[in-house]
């Protein structure tokens, strides 16, 4: 592949929609665990975090296929940092498809399917093994909170990188690369 200085406009996007969609459905995540029956929300959420996670997913597989086909800038840092950066990168879509496979597992349990948006259904597997909903939840939780937290480690670094190290690797997501 060729050099490049900076990520693609399509790469770009593709991480900072990411970005804004890990947060989101962390935070709502946390947040319609504690709904009551009896709120206007208990069955809305659900159902649009259930959603934006199935569309998610299908978003990260395009993105880690589009990775591996686009030609990237290179990663600066001394070497331990391009160890960790590229490890990091990697637990994260590990831990992403974690969190996809254990809400499958949560939202399906009953056997019902995954109604997207009322676009399409993911059919559901229905019930594995025993206490599936409890486990595959608690894995959910988990997982997701390491990646919440991965990811905030990820961006404290890229924040290290512009203005401790004052190198191109934050420019280079934003596409400013000197």
């Amino acid at each position: 592949m060729e050099s490049v200085t900076n990520y693609n406009l399509s790469t770009r996007i593709l991480h900072w929609l990411s970005a804004i969609i890990i947060i989101g459905m962390f935070v709502v995540g946390l947040w319609m665990v504690d709904l009551s029956y009896y709120s206007q929300w208990y069955n809305f959420a659900p159902h649009w975090h259930k959603s934006v996670g199935i569309l998610f997913l299908f978003l990260t597989v395009f993105r880690f296929f589009w990775k591996s086909v686009t030609a990237s800038p290179k990663v600066e840092g001394k070497p331990i940092e391009i160890v960790l950066a590229k490890i990091a990168h990697l637990v994260m879509y590990l831990l992403l498809f974690v969190v996809f496979v254990s809400g499958y597992l949560i939202s399906t349990a009953d056997g019902r399917g995954i109604d997207v948006f009322d676009w399409f259904t993911i059919p559901g597997a229905g019930a594995l093994f025993n206490q599936q909903a409890d486990i595959a939840g608690d894995i959910h939780l988990y997982s997701a909170v390491v990646l919440i937290s991965l990811a905030a480690l990820h961006a404290i670094a890229a924040l290290k990188h512009h203005y401790i190290s004052k190198d191109n690797t934050l420019r280079k997501m934003i596409g400013t690369s000197r």
